[in-house]
């Protein structure tokens, strides 16, 4: 028998977050201020969309079953800077002015 099996027979299996949601990167636009040349301009700024399945796989126990209920749709933010789009400017501008995780 494989170790994985006898693990999940002495009930020490549990699904992990990321088989309740199907993963997929997007970009998002956002309006951002460089806090050095003061511009506002549009970024396109990198998301991960995790879905909740539709359904839960088969191997679930009871705890798993109760925290997939309670599972929601979410976002995150994946990128942290960006570079200032001003071509007299150029610097890092950190991204603080949005939520690094959004539910849907």
């Amino acid at each position: 028998m494989h170790i994985s099996a006898q693990y999940r027979e002495m009930g020490g299996f549990h699904m992990e977050e990321q088989d309740f949601f199907d993963e997929k990167d997007e970009i998002v636009p956002a309006t951002i201020s460089c806090p050095k040349c003061r511009s506002t301009m549009e970024y396109p700024v990198r998301w991960r969309r995790r879905s909740k399945k539709a359904s839960l796989p088969a191997q679930a126990d009871e705890r798993d079953r109760a925290r997939f209920a309670k599972a929601r749709s979410y976002r995150v933010r994946l990128d942290d800077k960006l570079r200032c789009k001003n071509p007299r400017c150029g610097k890092t501008i950190e991204i603080t002015t949005l939520q690094t995780v959004v539910f849907d």
